[in-house]
């Protein structure tokens, strides 16, 4: 094993310095959580205060601006050729990674991130897929110097570590709020490595960067963190940061180590007890940041991992800045060359409002959510190993494959295609029916049960956690089962399919949605969900909300040259009109019976011109440059009917205007023909 090490290093050496200082970044986003890796070992993006419009940190719900991760990483510790050592991907630190700081010892292997997707409907769909989007990224803390230059990473002695990190991430409706990382680590040294402790560190906080406006320490210091010991995972939650902004958990999961055909779990400790082996113990840490109680090297650092803090402290129910420490061991020796497997999950979840007791954010009610996504994290992970013993014993194959499989999810039927048809006042959602033909691959049979629509009401996009706690508001089922209201289909099924220009797709289901507001954001989810399996115990599992989430604005369709009156809603103005935000950057006046291609030009009574606004249909518009789109939209997935434009009510050079009466032109730049109006802004 020794000269296999050996070979293994040679090889990992020579692979990083043709790759120096090759750092990259991945985003995980395909359902409802955003989680940033990169290939130097760190999780989460420290940045993510000063540039909240960038890829997410650890974003849940996603495209909410709620945060809950500064940075993470993972720890190695060891004894090793009679010593004691720790390598570290991320430790406190102000301002996160960068090449070569002390504390992030780890360096990349490859400058490519391989992305890959089991979705079918995906550019990136491969057969070796594991979930609906999989990263790949390989690193090391092989060296003292930082690659490609002659400068040390301070304090670091190398364990000759090669890590492959594969991130594991779905869109499933009961999945999409937890990532599951993978670390498949090679001990690439000519030394056994003993003792030896994994784990993540982590920096975990709870705050909206949409609306936090406080920096430096004070952005840290209002929450605090838990542990649940049933489920090994390490929590934090706001207390008092952005009050009402922030119902919501951050928490990392240890989910087992995979070591010579062992599982290395406290749920498995006999299978290693009865080997005279330690058994698995899982230790969960917390200190405050950067003090007296930060370790501060290996020796410091070895210590946190084989020991656990109290998380029943009274002081927890006060706020401060804490970062935190997983971690679990230990494990005998690694021979060189050999390789374990870590697994951890990145998770989310809804805080639940607990109205017994409103002067604490984390009771066992309000933490219900949290341990039920922990729940399906965990059952996620285990697959067909069903007593966590590590084994594929008699009845746990449920692909008859003859290997135990983990990352087995049952399936819910296909994720319906959706088409809407946007008016004036009225919204028409198509959909196919594809959703029933599909098979479950555990109990291989075709199980759809029905379809259900969601909607959010005017004004909800401006409060907290949007479109994360909707309710159906429709549902159609099939008739004759213990399962929906059994209602059939004929409200809503077509004669024949309506097939649209430019899509091949036949759709054989429409709804028509009247008395829309115009111009006020609607969020939808159309999901198919299928009977359940009381066999499983699973109650109807539901296709995914995120790949089928669309957000409407009813409104005016294109204007053929202009031939309809432009106009300008609401008008008057009132400055803090109902859908606006809380800052001058955040409001819109919308003009609607556009043209297809049109240029605004708004003027003051004296013939000043305020600002000059470029409305483009033919680009598949989905909203404006305005602000108001970005902190309270996605554009990525915003539908509007055409003929509307949503202005920021801002000069040129982004200045405020002030109250009055105000004209506008809008020319048609196909025809040439011109129009004129005038609307008025008043306080």
């Amino acid at each position: 094993m020794k000269k296999f090490g050996n070979l293994l290093f040679v090889l990992l050496l020579i692979t990083v310095l043709v790759n120096a200082q090759s750092f990259k970044e991945a985003s995980v986003k395909v359902g409802n959580i955003g989680l940033n890796l990169t290939n130097s070992g760190t999780i989460g993006r420290p940045n993510v205060r000063g540039d909240p419009q960038g890829p997410p940190s650890m974003e849940y719900p996603l495209n909410s601006g709620i945060e809950h991760l500064f940075e993470a990483g993972i720890w190695i510790g060891v004894q090793y050729n009679g010593q004691t050592l720790v390598s570290t991907a991320s430790v406190d630190d102000a301002s996160g990674y960068s090449t070569g700081k002390a504390g992030f010892e780890f360096s990349p292997l490859s400058s490519s991130i391989i992305e890959r997707s089991k979705l079918t409907s995906s550019p990136l769909f491969s057969q070796k897929a594991i979930s609906h989007q999989d990263f790949e990224m390989h690193m090391t803390d092989s060296f003292s110097f930082v690659p490609g230059t002659v400068r040390p990473i301070p304090g670091h002695q190398p364990l000759k570590a090669m890590v492959k990190l594969e991130s594991h991430a779905w869109n499933y409706s009961f999945a999409d709020y937890f990532v599951i990382l993978k670390y498949t680590i090679t001990n690439g040294s000519n030394q056994p490595w003993d003792s030896v402790y994994m784990g993540i560190w982590s920096d975990l906080l709870v705050r909206n960067v949409n609306v936090a406006t406080d920096a430096g320490a004070a952005f840290f210091n209002k929450g605090s963190v838990g542990y649940v010991d049933s489920l090994q995972a390490i929590y934090a939650y706001d207390i008092i940061g952005d009050k009402g902004y922030t119902n919501s958990y951050g928490a990392f999961q240890y989910l087992g180590i995979d070591w010579r055909g062992k599982y290395f779990h406290p749920n498995n400790s006999a299978t290693f007890v009865n080997q005279g082996l330690p058994a698995p113990v899982v230790y969960p840490n917390y200190w405050q940041y950067n003090t007296a109680q930060t370790p501060t090297n290996d020796i410091q650092r070895y210590a946190k991992m084989r020991s656990a803090t109290d998380f029943t402290d009274p002081i927890l129910n006060s706020p401060g800045n804490r970062v935190q420490l997983l971690t679990a061991g230990p494990l005998v020796r690694v021979e060189p060359g050999e390789q374990i497997t870590l697994y951890f999950s990145a998770l989310c979840a809804r805080q639940i409002e607990d109205n017994s007791n409103p002067l604490t954010k984390n009771t066992p009610f309000a933490r219900k959510k949290l341990l039920e996504n922990l729940g399906w994290a965990k059952r996620t992970f285990l697959g067909e190993d069903f007593n966590e013993n590590g084994v594929l014993d008699p009845g746990e194959d449920l692909n008859g494959n003859n290997r135990l499989d983990r990352f087995v999810l049952p399936e819910p039927p296909a994720v319906p295609k959706t088409h809407f048809e946007i008016e004036s006042n009225k919204v028409t959602i198509f959909w196919d029916k594809e959703a029933e033909n599909s098979i479950d691959p555990i109990s291989k049979k075709k199980d759809f049960e029905g379809y259900k629509i969601y909607r959010t009401n005017p004004g909800d996009d401006l409060k907290p956690g949007f479109g994360t706690s909707m309710t159906p508001i429709l549902q159609w089922d099939k008739k004759g089962n213990s399962v929906g209201y059994n209602n059939g289909f004929d409200q809503i099924k077509l004669s024949s399919p309506q097939v649209f220009e430019g899509d091949t797709t036949q759709y054989w289901y429409k709804y028509e949605f009247d008395n829309m507001q115009n111009g006020w954001q609607y969020l939808f989810y159309l999901t198919s969900f299928d009977e359940g399996d009381k066999v499983l115990g699973l109650e109807p599992l539901e296709s995914s909300f995120i790949q089928n989430s669309n957000r409407i604005y009813a409104g005016t369709g294109e204007n053929t040259n202009l031939n309809k009156t432009v106009g300008v809603y609401p008008n008057p103005y009132r400055t803090g009109a109902a859908w606006d935000g809380s800052t001058s950057r955040s409001k819109k006046l919308m003009f609607n019976n556009l043209p297809a291609k049109a240029q605004i030009t708004v003027y003051t009574i004296a013939g000043d011109i305020v600002a000059v606004l470029n409305h483009d249909n033919s680009k598949n518009y989905n909203g404006t440059d305005a602000a108001w789109f970005n902190n309270f939209g996605n554009k990525s997935n915003t539908k509007m009917a055409g003929g509307e434009y949503g202005w920021d009510i801002l000069s040129t050079d982004k200045q405020q205007i002030t109250t009055g009466v105000y004209l506008f032109t809008v020319r048609d730049l196909v025809s040439g023909n011109e129009q004129t109006g005038k609307f008025s802004i008043i306080k």
